[in-house]
This record gives C-alpha cells, structure tokens and sequence, in this order.
C-alpha cells in the first residue's frame, strides 16, 4: 500500500486516507492506516520497538480524505482536546441523491447509535443516549446523471457523531450517492464501491508549535468527476 503521506515531523503525520481503508487497527488481516503508518515509521527511524501512532479521529471505511495521527502521547492528547473543544476544522464534500430544498443551511438533529448493528439513526432530543450531531452544508453544483438529480454539496462538520453525515443527510432526504446502509436504493445492491463522501479539508493547530496548518485534496473518481469545481480552490 503505498501511502500519499502530505506533511510529517517528529510529532504529527497528516496522510490521505484511501475509501476501502480502515482508519484504526482492524480484527481482521486486511490492511489498515494505523499498521501501515507504523511500517512506515520503521523505514525511516532507528529506534527499537513499535513506534507509537495515535488515532485522533475516524473516517468511516468507505470514506476516503484527509486525517491526522500523532506519533506521541503529548501530541495526542493536545490533538484529542482540539477535536473535544471544536477546534479542528473539517470539510467534507459528497455527493447526494436529490437536492436539498435551501442552496446553503445547517442541520441539526440528535443521533441514536446502534452498536449492534453498527448503525446510528435521528432521534427525538432526551431519548438516553442521544448526542447533538450539527453541520453545515452548501450546494456546489447540481448535474442530471443517467436520469438521475445529484448534488454535490461542501459541508462543514461541527460535530463528529458516528456516521454523522450520512445519517444526516438521509433523514433529510438527501441520502449519500452508493452508501448502502442508509440510502434504500442501495441497501439491496451486490455492487462493489465506495459511499460518495471524501474528507476533502483538515485545519488544526500544531500540537506543540501551535501553528495553524492547514490540508486539502480534491476528490478523485467515481461521480466526483461529473461535477463541476470551478472557483472551488
């Protein structure tokens, strides 16, 4: 697995994250972000033992983007308090099947998980267990594909719920583009593929300089290409 690494110091590694990936160690023999970030370390340190790689924060295995690890324990957890106060910043791009009814808004919902089934779900405020979900969204570009109105939305994620935007964004009608747990079109398709969702933007602060650094790559592939992404960057 050949990894695009797009900043690392002593302290931090920012890499993209293929879709099909998963983001922490898995229980099964497949590669995962965590295992392939360790061998690399090992490639370029001379020190003995496993090398230390923290998982700040997850993107779903369908879903590929920008994310940061940390390579220490202090740098973890000066991370982990940025991603607990709001203070990183992620941008999201997806494509939606429909197109919301406003051209920007922010959505709002209280989500339900299901760790039986791994799934998560809107729920009225005060049920137990129910945590705020927030995020804001804006329509880049709107295409007729094979008979079909898709979007392209950007959405800024205020909060990190577990599959946060793709249950958002089925509850409000506008379900994920191939994401076969939430969107009924595609709940009983055999089809192989990623959900079309891509962690396009990451923004936080140096866990020990402080600087405010910032990350981006376009998404590639799949119905990503349909779209039009003028004035975008």
């Amino acid at each position: 697995m050949k990894l695009n690494i797009l900043f690392e110091d002593d302290e931090i590694l920012v890499v993209e994250k293929p879709a099909g990936i998963e983001s922490q160690s898995g229980k099964t023999f497949e590669p995962d972000m965590v295992s392939e970030l360790k061998k690399h370390i090992n490639t370029l340190s001379t020190k003995k033992g496993e090398p230390y790689v923290g998982v700040i924060h997850r993107l779903d295995k369908p879903v590929g983007g920008v994310m940061v690890y940390a390579k220490s324990q202090i740098a973890a957890e000066a991370l982990s308090r940025q991603v607990s106060e709001h203070k990183m910043q992620k941008i999201y791009y997806a494509v939606v099947c429909g197109k919301p009814v406003d051209n920007f808004g922010t959505y709002v919902d209280y989500l339900w998980k299901d760790g039986k089934n791994n799934s998560s779900k809107i729920v009225e405020k005060g049920i137990k267990s129910a945590k705020p979900a927030e995020l804001d969204y804006w329509i880049v570009d709107c295409i007729n594909w094979e008979g079909r109105e898709l979007s392209l939305l950007k959405i800024r994620l205020k909060t990190g719920r577990h599959h946060q935007i793709r249950v958002q964004m089925a509850g409000h009608g506008t379900p994920l583009w191939g994401d076969r747990k939430y969107n009924p079109e595609f709940q009983d398709s055999k089809a192989k593929g990623n959900v079309a969702l891509f962690a396009f933007g990451l923004t936080f602060s140096h866990p020990l300089t402080g600087k405010k650094m910032a990350f981006s790559i376009k998404p590639k592939g799949g119905l990503f290409e349909h779209f039009s992404w003028q004035d975008i960057f």
